[in-house]
């Protein structure tokens, strides 16, 4: 690969943080084949933030659009919402999530992300899964960072049907087809 110059180094991070600005400083060093030193340079010659601050950003301006889940009730962090469309949430991997001898993330963390992504989605008060076909492609080892983005493929009445794939770096590590269902007057106990 040919060497670029410092502007045409910068010019391209800048326009692949914008495309995916989940990127970290060590995955852009080694796509660009330069030191994480130089990419942080760079960032701070751009006035790009750090990874940190970028999803924290995108989350701010997130959460306030979902009505069917509390902040709470999202596993991972979510980071993009079009609602009835499309979502992205983070989740970091930690210690308090892996089976203790192989240090493997357990399955149902991954699937709680894929899940309240799924019912995040639908713009209603009450959402529920009604069904999910799930498969795990790789195991998770602890510290790595899940992306999981969902898509609603198919909607009639209150039925939704939303894929959700999720990958470490590009590297897919679980894929479920989710039907959630948004319920109407549906009585809750301990609200009027």
């Amino acid at each position: 690969m040919e060497r670029l110059t410092r502007w045409e180094r910068q010019a391209e991070l800048r326009e692949m943080v914008r495309q995916n600005p989940f990127l970290s400083d060590e995955e852009l060093a080694q796509g660009f084949g330069v030191s994480v030193q130089t990419i942080r340079l760079d960032r701070m010659a751009l006035g790009i933030p750090e990874l940190r601050e970028r999803v924290k950003s995108l989350a701010e301006r997130t959460y306030g659009v979902v009505k069917s889940l509390n902040t709470k009730e999202i596993v991972g962090e979510l980071v993009d919402i079009q609602l009835g469309k499309s979502g992205v949430s983070i989740l970091e991997t930690t210690g308090d999530m892996v089976f203790e001898r192989s240090r493997v993330v357990r399955g149902h963390y991954i699937f709680a992300q894929a899940d309240s992504l799924a019912i995040a989605l639908v713009e209603a008060d009450i959402v529920l899964t009604g069904l999910a076909n799930v498969k795990f492609k790789r195991p998770v080892q602890v510290g790595e960072r899940l992306i999981a983005r969902a898509e609603v493929i198919r909607q009639k009445g209150n039925k939704y049907v939303v894929l959700v794939t999720t990958r470490v770096g590009q590297d897919p590590v679980f894929r479920g087809k989710f039907v959630v269902f948004a319920l109407e007057n549906f009585p809750i106990r301990g609200r009027s």
